[in-house]
């Protein structure tokens, strides 16, 4: 039975007196988050699962609290998980093109860069002092005054064979060279050519037979002298390996029970004394290998022996929690940085950068799946990652195969993280349905609701919120009354007097404004005052619209009637959503009546304006009168129905109760109160089904009624189910304590259309008819009579017809 509702039901209010608190500084921080049991479940299974493939998507809408709220929950379970471990890059000296990766204990990367630093320091002061003491060059000239004599032997063997066959040897520039002897004395040119040609070919050939002695004497002096490098070379790698061992013992013992920094060692070892003229300096008289002394190549040599540290966790307490808020390619994976060296670019593994998956490794990598899908090759590559468990370093060039020149290629870095991806519903249901390996990759979903119950635990919560929001910000606390207006905020938000919002990030504007009016009045506390004049004041600034449309219907261009009855028309209510405000405003709908069978149509959408949803509710009137009124019947009508001066499209069934009314109304011929707005969609039943936005409606017909004057007979009908989501502006609900104004709460039409008409609407009775006067008797009753109407006008018409078309035919036959 449709009923007035009291001002208690209106809106839920919060008795600052029943508050566990005098202040929001009284109460502990935040833990963890609220509001979310079923997001909070899902994240706990998703982190503590080790299996591949559960990674987490946080599917929620904008304002939830989702990053926030997992950031939280993430630092708090991270902070009891062990620190990862620090990762490096170093040089390979078997392939230098592929950095190796070392895996240290946090903090022993660092440690290794800075002992690597210390080692090549006292390497480059120690190997040149060493090969500049006597010892060492006495050892040296040992062995070049040894090789020197056996050389000085061969020659003068070679000397004496060929003075006995009358020749001599000269050691040039170009080689040993072979002359002929004549009389003791070497022959010149000059003196061979004045010979017989008879003496010529004899010297000719017996230098020619000779030069195959020279050959062997040269092999024996080239292998001299490879010998003597040979040594020479063994000399300085013993030299270089007493000094390189010396320095190089402690850190061996330092890092006995890291395989692979002992590894590493090693060959840094080798690769120091294999060239360990790197470190002797240029000798006097070398020439410089550019024109100009330039000090980065001096150091670019011995930069292999460095240490590139990817990751360090030396500060790191706990697994590490990494929010990449621009999740491109470079700043997720890593990248290969370069630098110009005389114009040319040069990179190698010191300029090898960490991204957000290597930070995060051992961790929890969070990033929003918008930017993650917007930035080219990103959600590729992470796919890639995931499904290898490998994190590689490579140019994005390369994925599209722009890259032709030569570049590093590091080794791969294992990966252990959990990827959390925050994003819209609507984008989790797409990637789902669209691609293959989203859901072998991101197997938990964590839904973030948008409510939370209402309840002594809820408004514990939202207390602990606002306080935590304080003191992280530095904000006013705010006293009970200040807290109790937010609370009740929080259910408006929710449209709901059970449920409280969990869109906290307008919840904390409203703090942060309140703050910013207490603040200016010089309070040391935020009153319920504040946060008043925040509401007002937020409103103020977004209702230009609203208000224009207020004057235009003050003003009379938008005609909309709150006073007087009127026969086919009703005032129905719709929601208007700018973005950031929405609000209520009446609009006129009207009903026509006339005999036909078209049934009833709706302008809207023979003028293309109505959408799919109005649509359906307008059919669905045709449904509720056939089944109603057309048992005994045929339904024989011809009606419109109009939203008027409405020149933008129509969306949604809130207004089909409304249409129906109005369409009732002129088949009975009952005016309808002006003074009354309704809201609610309908069945096929008659029965009102719960609609959004009442709250707006109902405050849109008010402040209207408000500024074309209220007569306390106006009000608004809405559906019982919609009761509960009454959160009522405190001015409507003291407009309706002081009897200004009216809502009632109707289940069916005949309750709406009583209350609008003042007609009972009638029970039909057991013989099948419905109480005389009633609106659903005069509804019958016209029906009936259009009926009749429309078939005496067919059997009055058919005689006509036939006679014309037979003098048609006859004139055919002429």
């Amino acid at each position: 039975m449709a009923r007035s509702l009291p001002p208690e039901a209106l809106r839920r209010t919060v008795d600052p007196h029943t508050l566990p608190m005098r202040s929001t500084e009284e109460l502990p921080p935040l833990a963890g988050l609220i509001g979310q049991p079923r997001a909070v479940a899902a994240l706990e299974f998703g982190l503590d699962i080790p299996d591949q493939g559960f990674n987490i998507y946080v599917a929620g809408p904008p304002g939830v609290g989702r990053m926030t709220g997992v950031q939280m929950f993430l630092e708090a379970r991270a902070k009891a998980q062990p620190t990862p471990p620090d990762w490096c890059y170093v040089y390979n000296f078997q392939d230098p093109s592929r950095p190796r990766a070392l895996r240290l204990p946090p903090g022993k990367g660092r440690e290794l860069r800075r002992d690597m630093q210390r080692l090549i320091e006292g390497i480059r002061r120690e190997i040149p002092r060493v090969f500049e003491s006597d010892e060492y060059n006495a050892r040296r000239e040992a062995i070049l005054k040894e090789i020197n004599q056996q050389r000085e032997e061969i020659l003068q063997q070679l000397n004496q064979r060929a003075r006995a066959q009358e020749m001599m040897v000269e050691v040039t520039p170009m080689g040993i060279a072979v002359i002929p002897l004549l009389g003791g004395r070497p022959i010149t040119d000059q003196q061979f050519a004045a010979l017989p040609p008879a003496m010529q070919e004899l010297l000719r050939r017996r230098r020619e037979a000779f030069e195959e002695e020279v050959k062997r004497a040269i092999k024996e002096i080239r292998q001299l002298e490879r010998m003597a490098q040979e040594r020479l070379r063994q000399l300085n790698r013993e030299v270089a390996l007493f000094v390189v061992e010396g320095l190089m013992d402690d850190l061996f013992e330092k890092y006995q029970d890291l395989p692979e920094v002992l590894a590493y060692l090693q060959a840094v070892r080798d690769d120091i004394v294999e060239n360990v003229d790197q470190f002797r300096g240029r000798e006097e008289g070398q020439a410089l290998p550019f024109p100009l002394p330039l000090p980065a190549f001096a150091d670019l040599a011995l930069r292999k022996y460095t240490v590139n540290v990817l990751v360090d966790n030396a500060e790191q307490q706990g697994a590490p929690v990494i929010i990449e808020w621009n999740p491109t390619f470079p700043n997720v994976f890593g990248r290969l940085e370069k630098e110009s060296l005389l114009g040319v670019l040069h990179t190698d593994f010191t300029l090898i950068r960490a991204g957000a998956l290597h930070r995060a490794n051992g961790g929890y990598l969070v990033m929003p799946v918008e930017g993650v899908l917007l930035n080219p090759f990103v959600w590729e590559g992470l796919k890639r990652t995931l499904r290898q468990r490998a994190i590689e370093i490579e140019e994005p060039g390369e994925r599209m195969g722009l890259l032709t020149t030569r570049t590093l290629d590091p080794e791969p870095i294992p990966l252990n993280a959990k990827v959390i991806l925050i994003g819209s519903p609507l984008l989790y249901y797409l990637l789902y349905l669209y691609d293959e390996e989203f859901s072998e990759l991101f197997k938990v979903k964590a839904d973030f609701d948008i409510e939370m119950p209402w309840d002594e635990n809820g408004m514990r919560d939202y207390i602990a919120l606002i306080g935590t929001l304080c003191r992280k910000e530095g904000l006013c606390h705010l006293d009970a009354g200040a807290v109790a207006r937010v609370i009740e905020y929080g259910g408006r938000l929710a449209e709901d007097q059970t449920r409280l919002s969990t869109r906290f990030a307008e919840i904390a504007d409203l703090v942060r404004e309140a703050n910013f009016w207490a603040r200016k009045a010089a309070s040391p506390i935020v009153t319920a005052e504040h946060v008043r004049q925040a509401l007002e004041a937020k409103i103020y600034r977004s209702n230009l619209i609203e208000e224009r449309i207020r004057q235009l219907i003050a003003e009379g261009t938008l005609l909309i009637d709150v006073e007087g009855s009127r026969v086919g028309q009703v005032n129905g209510l719709s929601v208007l959503d700018l973005g950031d405000y929405r609000f209520g405003r009446p609009n006129r709908i009207t009903a026509t009546i006339a005999l036909g069978r078209e049934g009833v149509i709706d302008i809207e959408r023979e003028a293309r304006l109505g959408g799919p949803i109005h649509t359906k509710g307008v059919l669905i009137l045709s449904g509720y009168l056939a089944a109603k009124y057309a048992q005994d019947k045929p339904l024989t009508l011809s009606a419109r129905l109009v939203f008027e001066q409405s020149y933008s499209g129509v969306e949604g069934d809130s207004a089909s109760c409304a249409e129906l009314c109005a369409l009732l109304s002129a088949l009975a011929d009952v005016p309808i109160r002006q003074g009354i707005a309704i809201t609610g969609s309908i069945n096929q039943k008659g029965e009102l089904q719960a609609i959004g936005g009442v709250n707006e409606k109902i405050e849109g017909f008010y402040y209207t009624c408000k500024v074309k004057g209220l007569t306390g007979e106006q009000g608004v009908i809405i559906p019982e189910a919609n009761v509960r989501n009454l959160m009522l502006r405190e001015e409507v609900v003291e407009a309706v304590r002081e009897g200004k104004f009216h809502i009632w709460s109707a289940r069916t039409v005949d309750e709406a259309i009583e209350i609008l008409t003042g007609v009972p609407a009638g029970e039909r009775g057991p013989d099948g008819k419905y109480p005389e006067g009633t609106i659903n008797a005069r509804v019958d009753q016209r029906l009936r009579e259009m009926a009749e109407t429309l078939q005496r006008f067919g059997r009055e018409e058919r005689p006509e017809r036939k006679e014309a078309e037979a003098r048609k035919n006859e004139e055919g036959s002429r």
